[in-house]
């Protein structure tokens, strides 16, 4: 008799070096790091707006400003619903809570259309690169630079950047697949080999007619 585990499970390693589950709880992390300083830095902004409008002025270089208050507000409330998203993935991830990565699942596939609309507006209009760099101040980059070099080199940032993230959704999905296997029983395989001795059916010895008894036996 053989002990069979139910099915494989997939590949739990990301980056060749650590768990998926530990990858996610450092990605997870990592976001919430990361729109914790972009907070810190616009809170200022938030409590003084007119700091901000100063500053706002003096960086344009004669380009279009948004509305200063709408865009605070909006970056502001982007950067907590990150912190709470990706909150929920690092404790999902920690404790074994499936339910509480699929926000930042669905959120990194959500990142990757967005970056894959851009990758091919840049491809079906080239120009736009150009048109970027025409708006930007006299002394940020020289005009002399080929175009077509530069949008080459830009394609090429944006599909590594975009290899990445799919490598990342990847990694959040096996980590999601991974803590989902241990919120379900373990079911066990059992397999009959041909040197197992198989018992016969219970019915099948009790339809047959009993011996004769002894005094019959002896009798005869």
């Amino acid at each position: 008799m053989l002990l069979l585990s139910p099915e494989p499970r997939s590949s739990t390693s990301c980056c060749m070096c650590c768990h998926v589950r530990t990858g996610t709880i450092i990605l997870g992390v990592w976001h919430m790091l990361f729109n914790l300083v972009v907070l810190t830095i616009l809170f200022p902004a938030l409590w003084d707006p007119h700091m901000y409008h100063l500053i706002s002025t003096e960086m344009s270089s004669g380009l279009d400003v948004m509305d200063e208050g709408n865009t605070l507000y909006i970056v502001s409330a982007i950067s907590l619903l990150m912190i709470i998203i990706s909150g929920m993935a690092t404790y999902g991830a920690f404790k074994l809570r499936p339910a509480w990565i699929i926000p930042f699942l669905f959120y990194e596939c959500f990142d990757l259309g967005l970056n894959m609309v851009v990758a091919l507006c840049l491809v079906i209009n080239p120009r736009t690169i150009q048109d970027y760099v025409k708006q930007l101040p006299d002394n940020f980059l020289e005009k002399e630079v080929d175009m077509k070099y530069m949008a080459a080199g830009v394609m090429f940032f944006i599909s590594c950047i975009l290899i990445i993230k799919a490598y990342i959704i990847l990694c959040v999905w096996r980590c999601y697949v991974y803590v989902s296997s241990w919120s379900t029983p373990e079911i066990l395989k059992y397999i009959a080999t041909n040197d197992t001795t198989m018992l016969i059916p219970y019915d099948d010895p009790v339809e047959k007619t009993p011996p004769p008894s002894y005094s019959t036996s002896v009798s005869a």
